[in-house]
């Protein structure tokens, strides 16, 4: 598999603004959580998962959110090509990055949050996460 997006949409009217991603089925996940990225800091990289999938949606601000496909756990090239889809809150859609990959999450705005919505229980974490240096990959300024 591959990682997506997951389209949605906004509809308006006098009452306000709804935000929707019809299509995102919670039928694997198990958890979810909330990443604020300090503007001292502002990208957090780069977090593996042999098992985990991830989702994530933007509730403020905008991200670019990197990947890679990992060829090998142990030892990965470091000439993997870095993919990016940037999101923002007035895109409502979620990007998709299934497991066998590593992120990167960048915030490219003061106060950006950003919602995880994980696959695999905490308890099975510990067995899945794998760290790699935050410069291990080259994230290409577009």
């Amino acid at each position: 598999m591959e990682a997506k997006v997951i389209q949605g949409g906004n509809f308006s009217d006098h009452r306000g603004t709804i935000s929707y991603v019809n299509d995102f089925s919670f039928k694997n996940i198990e958890r979810f959580y909330i990443i604020s990225n300090s503007d001292e800091n502002p990208i957090r990289a780069w977090q593996g998962h042999k098992l985990d999938a991830k989702n994530f949606y933007c509730i403020n601000g905008a991200f670019k959110i990197h990947f890679v496909k990992i060829d090998n756990w142990e030892n990965p090239s470091k000439d993997l090509q870095v993919e990016t889809i940037i999101m923002n809150t007035e895109e409502s859609k979620i990007v998709h990055i299934p497991a066998g990959y590593a992120n990167a999450i960048e915030s490219l705005e003061a106060g950006s949050k950003l919602m995880s919505f994980s696959t695999l229980p905490l308890a099975a974490v510990a067995e899945d996460d794998v760290r790699y240096a935050s410069d291990y990959w080259q994230i290409n300024e577009e």
